[in-house]
This record gives C-alpha cells, sequence and structure tokens, in this order.
C-alpha cells in the first residue's frame, strides 16, 4: 500500500473517532445522530475512505462499549456502505453522486442497525421503528452535513490532491 492511502485512511478513522467520541451522547440508541456519518460521502473521492471509515467506527464501537454484535455487524456495515460508495463513483455523474453517495450509508445502517437496536438493545420497538429512526437519523447526517461536505471537497479537490 502506498503511504499516502494509509496515511489518509488513518486520518479518516481518527477523525471520525473523535467526532463520534465528543458527541457520544446522541452517537447511539434508537435516534442516533452520529456526526461522523456525514463522512460517508469520502469513499466517492478517495478509496483511503473505505477501510478508514471502517477502523473508525470499529474503534468508536469499541471505546463506546458497544454489544459485540454492533461491534462486528456495526462496523461491517459502515465497511459494505463505503464500498458501495466507492463503486458509484465510477457510475454517477457529480451531480448524481451528491443525491446518491450517502444513500447506501443510509439504508445499509437502517438495516444492520435497526436489526441490531431490535434484536440485540431490545428498545422495546418494532423492527421496522428501529429501522425508520436509524434510517432518519443517518438522512440527516449524511445528506444535512455530507453532501455540503461533498460541496466543499468538490470544490478544492484539486488543491487536496484526493
Amino acid at each position: 500500500m502506498k503511504p499516502k492511502f494509509l496515511v489518509q485512511g488513518a486520518i479518516i478513522a481518527s477523525l471520525y473517532a473523535l467526532i463520534t467520541l465528543a458527541v457520544a451522547p446522541i452517537s447511539s440508541g434508537l435516534m442516533q445522530l452520529r456526526i461522523s456519518e456525514a463522512m460517508a460521502v469520502l469513499p466517492y473521492f478517495t478509496p483511503a475512505a473505505v477501510p478508514g471509515l471502517f477502523v473508525g467506527c470499529l474503534v468508536s464501537n469499541l471505546l463506546l462499549g458497544a454489544a459485540l454484535p454492533d461491534i462486528i455487524f456495526g462496523s461491517l456495515s459502515t465497511l459494505l456502505a463505503a464500498f458501495i460508495t466507492f463503486k458509484l463513483k465510477g457510475y454517477l455523474r457529480p451531480s448524481l453522486a451528491r443525491c446518491f453517495a450517502p444513500l447506501s450509508a443510509v439504508l445499509i445502517n437502517a438495516l444492520v442497525i435497526g436489526w441490531l437496536l431490535f434484536d440485540i438493545y431490545k428498545v422495546g420497538s418494532p423492527f421496522w421503528v428501529c429501522a425508520l429512526y436509524v434510517a432518519l437519523g443517518q438522512a440527516l447526517v449524511c445528506y444535512g452535513l455530507g453532501v455540503p461536505l461533498m460541496l466543499l471537497l468538490e470544490r478544492y479537490k484539486e488543491s487536496l490532491s484526493l
């Protein structure tokens, strides 16, 4: 692996974990606003974001004291969403990317984290309610913060050498 790839991945992982832990009270639970999930758009710009987001999520879940299935499947859902977002780059124009790049994180996390909340954490709500709440929180963060992040990165990507 190239040093630039490793450094970018490490920075992304560190930022993800730092942001998640900084706003820990709203990063977990039925209605969660994991602000770090705005970075789910980064694989559209760099492949280093795929392992970076995975490691950041894994570290965050470990440090937040998540249940083992959440540590495993929650982190793997972030990995899968990041990989899908990375693969979308070759198929989407930038205008469409702003609509679809955040979508995999919203949908995959809604299903996986919704299941974890329902089955592992037993929050007392039906699965579809859990999934809907997670989707809503993800959509707020991924579209409300992730899309502006995409616009900013598109504007400065040449100077950032992404």
